[in-house]
């Protein structure tokens, strides 16, 4: 096929690859890119019913266009996505596996220095110390920190899960002063976060496992108390909109209220999750 100018092209004279293929040898195909925004949408939809057969099916899908369409953006938040929903499930084989492919997907890209890493840095960390990899994670997350503090674009939200991700890892590893620097980092961050309470209530309860941790029930008591009632109030009278997300983050926090003894707030919590769940 020759071009406007006469001149001929690719296509004219090269074979193609295979004979059930058009692009011949030596042209790279056009990527064919994955619509991230519809797939991060369609995810939220089966989370908020906690639909986690139906949330894999869709991203495994999704995987697959983006490996076949050459999208490498695609297939490293298709990655991404599949790790936490591993995380999710208890399936550390699957998380492993697709955190592995995420990380190489970001130096093929070229993204070490880009606020995309430090959220795969992150998001991998977060699964590694669910799994109980702590010093594995330590090393991503610090990494992750070091991206985003150097990016001035990076969203206070994603800096104040990471500063609490970061903390429950160094609590894990029993090294309770930078946790503690680290929570109250969070915690000024999300100030500033549309519906940022619902994180802050999350930090405030780290915040009474690792006090809790250090110096003993007894000891903790009265600070643990003040945390606890701060959680609860943030997680009732907060402004963050009550959607799925919201579900999830009572259901989160309300075995934590239950370990203190603080049946009635667990109570209520489940309560508000499951009506949200019944709801959508």
């Amino acid at each position: 096929m020759s071009n406007e100018k006469g001149y001929l092209t690719p296509e004219d004279y090269a074979e193609p690859r295979c004979l059930l293929c058009d692009d011949p040898y030596g042209v790279t195909p056009p990527v064919k890119a994955v619509p991230q925004q519809r797939i991060i949408q369609k995810m939220d939809e089966y989370m908020s019913r906690r639909d986690y057969d139906g949330a894999e099916r869709h991203l495994k899908y999704w995987l697959e266009e983006a490996k076949l369409g050459a999208d490498k953006g695609g297939e490293l938040l298709i990655r991404n996505e599949l790790v936490g929903h591993y995380r999710k499930t208890a399936n550390q084989e699957g998380a492993f596996e697709n955190a592995a492919e995420a990380l190489h997907l970001v130096k093929e890209l070229g993204f070490e220095n880009h606020i995309s890493a430090g959220t795969t840095y992150t998001n991998i960390a977060t699964a590694y110390n669910a799994f109980g990899e702590d010093e594995k994670a330590l090393a991503l997350f610090e990494k992750a920190k070091a991206v985003y503090e150097a990016d001035e674009k990076t969203s206070p939200s994603l800096l104040g899960g990471l500063y609490n991700n970061l903390a429950l890892t160094y609590v894990s590893l029993g090294q309770f002063e930078p946790a503690f620097d680290l929570y109250k980092k969070a915690l000024q961050v999300m100030e500033n976060v549309p519906g940022g309470v619902l994180e802050q209530a999350i930090t405030y309860l780290n915040m009474a496992d690792a006090v809790c941790a250090r110096d003993g029930e007894e000891a903790s008591e009265a600070q643990v108390e003040q945390w606890l009632n701060t959680a609860y109030d943030l997680l009732i009278h907060g402004d963050a909109p009550h959607d799925g997300y919201y579900a999830f983050v009572c259901e989160k926090c309300a075995p934590g209220f239950s370990y203190y003894g603080y049946f009635l707030a667990a109570n209520e919590l489940n309560k508000r999750s499951r009506s949200i769940y019944e709801r959508d």
